[in-house]
């Protein structure tokens, strides 16, 4: 589940064979097809966690999805990070207000399925890739003028992203389960090291196929 609808439709034109688009009310792509032999749904959750609220908690409540993997794109704050980098979310932090309202969670931090995540980790190391495994914050706000509210050293997050948060709240609440891989698009305070525009929509391949892998493997 990719936050970008486009990214949606690149995975589908380019790791899914015979893939059939199933949605596309509000431009929010979803592809079923088929990766390594195996049925496997690709579909958008729109930016934030409002809209990732909405649509992990359709699949999982109205159409039976037991799984949803998380892939995007995250901020470093942890200068020992590069561009490209791919981080597994332990956890994920947040201020946001969603888990308390939708389902009485009151906790600002909610785990990832330790299911999917040993799945993933057990992939990238067949694939020799290196996972960084951490808390990650999910922020509400891109633009914040208030840098006090969210203190990610106090979990220390590792980097920030604007889904994970809403994701694992629902799996939580509706006994289902969810993980979040994340590809490094920028380091958080350096404006030299960020992906451009089209680099976050087509260079995220390494993260792509471990969650189609895991996505087919569960």
């Amino acid at each position: 589940m990719p936050g970008d609808p486009l990214r949606a439709k690149y995975i589908a034109e380019n790791f899914l064979e015979n893939a059939i688009l199933i949605n596309s009310v509000r431009n929010m792509y979803a592809y079923t097809g088929s990766y390594n032999g195996k049925k496997i749904t690709v579909m958008a959750s729109g930016m934030g966690i409002p809209s990732m609220g909405i649509y992990s908690y359709e699949l999982y409540n109205f159409y039976n999805v037991e799984n949803i993997i998380r892939i995007g794109t995250a901020g470093a704050f942890d200068k020992t990070l590069n561009l490209l980098d791919v981080i597994l979310a332990e956890k994920t932090y947040s201020k946001s207000s969603y888990a308390k309202i939708q389902s009485g969670i009151m906790e600002e931090t909610i785990e990832a399925s330790n299911e999917l995540n040993n799945c993933i980790e057990q992939i990238a190391k067949e694939k020799k890739i290196l996972l960084h495994r951490g808390t990650v914050l999910c922020s509400d706000v891109f633009y914040s003028k208030n840098k006090e509210f969210e203190k990610p050293e106090k979990h220390n997050c590792m980097a920030v992203e604007m889904e994970s948060f809403a994701l694992f709240a629902n799996a939580k609440s509706l006994k289902k389960k969810a993980a979040c891989i994340l590809t490094v698009s920028d380091i958080i305070g350096n404006k030299n090291k960020e992906l451009t525009a089209k680099e976050r929509e087509s260079s995220l391949n390494t993260m792509i196929e471990i969650g189609l892998k895991a996505g087919t493997e569960i």
